[in-house]
């Protein structure tokens, strides 16, 4: 788990252009986020702040790991991670009533280190030819609760090479696997896109193929206790603007 606590002070602030709420109601808006939003949110929140006047602290962790918080009582003004587990923070009337929307979205993909030669999965039966002749690869261990390791775990069995991949596979606990094969002690891996664009070292060379293609959309809401809603909904809109599609969009995420 990483805790960040954002300040003013980017250059490209300017050039976002949304539109500040003013300082007058300065708030706090304490996030629960994904690891996987990591990269963009790091770049947009202090933009959201100089503009707005507000301060934002932002917790980073898995997905399972922030469900878990929420329903365990802690409090926040937003909530932001995969939309089935929003779902059922919303029935379980974690969230504030008609404040869930969806915000971005990112492929389950492969990595390749930068410079080697990418192996072609345009198909299903060549993504499991590049599995079968890798000689390692990393993934988000799946008991930990990690999206794309749970996701490419179902993959690997329904592939029918789940024993097969064992003894080259290396189980990092959250969104490493870029950072493994940027360094060499991996040949492939697999993570969310957004975790892979943003790792310099590491090359993304698709979305898993046909059949197999997963997406994970990343949903955002005020918190049912939240003491500063208005500033909250003011963070969620401005990561729903039009403005900031291009920042989402250069760290591996999609509308």
């Amino acid at each position: 788990m990483i805790k960040r606590s954002l300040v003013f002070g980017v250059a490209a602030a300017a050039a976002i252009g949304f539109q500040a709420c003013g300082t007058a109601d300065a708030a706090e808006v304490k996030v629960l986020t994904s690891v996987a939003l990591t990269a963009a949110l790091d770049e947009l929140a202090p933009v959201f702040e100089k503009q707005s006047g507000n301060k934002v602290t932002i917790v980073y962790g898995l997905a399972a790991e922030m469900r878990k918080r929420v329903l365990d009582g802690e409090s926040a003004d937003v909530v932001l991670i995969v939309r089935p587990m929003m779902d059922e923070l919303q029935k379980q009337n974690k969230l504030a009533a008609n404040s869930l929307v969806n915000v971005v979205s990112t492929p389950v993909a492969l990595a390749a280190r930068a410079g080697a030669p990418k192996p072609n999965i345009a198909t299903v039966e060549a993504f499991k030819s590049a599995l079968l002749a890798a000689k390692s690869i990393v993934y988000a261990d799946p008991a930990k609760g990690g999206a794309s390791g749970v996701i490419f775990a179902r993959v690997l069995d329904r592939l029918g090479i789940a024993d097969q991949m064992k003894a080259k596979t290396i189980l990092v606990p959250g969104a490493q696997a870029a950072d493994v094969v940027a360094k060499g002690e991996a040949e492939l891996g697999v993570a969310q896109g957004s975790e892979i664009v943003p790792v310099a070292g590491a090359a993304l060379v698709g979305p898993m193929p046909g059949e197999l293609a997963s997406t994970t959309v990343f949903a955002a809401a005020i918190g049912a206790d939240s003491k500063s809603a208005a500033a909250a909904k003011t963070f969620i809109d401005f990561l729903n603007s039009a403005q900031v599609t291009p920042q989402f969009k250069a760290k591996g995420f999609e509308r």
